[in-house]
């Protein structure tokens, strides 16, 4: 290599090609490097898992591929999550742990327990929600997971996505109650 040429770091992600949109490299480069810094931080408490779920990254023509992003966040989010399960059983034992865990599962069931078409708050007739025939569909999948143990995993509620309706659920609702079914799923371990 000669001294006037550069090397440029390896991108962490594939990028979209084209005209496509991806998540703004530079966004996400900041938001990788500042979740590397808390989970190497002993008290790690600039970042939690929940904060590490909710990251939201802008589209620009020629990021990062979403796909490829959204898998990394979501390990990122596992590891932080596991941490945290970690020095809660150290600090408070697993009876709390658990009762913690099984009081948000209860909450999300109580939830989704109530009447098909009514489970969340609906937006005006002239706003776009989700659409209340699939998150219906999801929250019975997630009853009976909470209720009988039926498979899920938290791949699975994270990649749920619903079409938009006139006078659909609630996004806010119905995505604060997917939070917390993963936060239960990771709980659970």
């Amino acid at each position: 290599m000669t001294s006037t040429e550069t090397t440029v770091p390896e991108s962490p992600f594939p990028a979209v090609s084209g005209r496509a949109k991806g998540y703004d490299r530079e966004v996400v480069d900041a938001f990788l490097q500042r979740a590397r810094d808390a989970f190497e931080d002993a008290e790690g408490a600039d970042l939690d898992s929940l904060a590490v779920r909710q990251a939201a990254f802008p589209l620009v023509r020629g990021g990062y591929a979403v796909g490829a992003v959204d898998a990394a966040v979501g390990r990122i989010e596992d590891a932080f999550a596991a941490r945290e399960r970690e020095r809660a059983l150290s600090r408070a034992g697993a009876r709390a742990w658990v009762g913690r865990s099984r009081n948000l599962a209860q909450e999300v069931l109580d939830r989704l327990s109530r009447e098909p078409r009514h489970r969340f708050d609906r937006v005006g007739l002239l706003s776009y929600g989700y659409r209340v025939d699939e998150v219906d569909i999801v929250a019975d999948r997630i009853a009976r997971y909470l209720e009988s143990g039926e498979s899920l995993s938290v791949d699975q509620v994270r990649s749920v996505a619903f079409r938009m309706q006139r006078g659909g659920y609630s996004e806010a609702q119905v995505d604060a109650v997917l939070d917390a079914v993963v936060s239960v799923i990771l709980a659970i371990g």
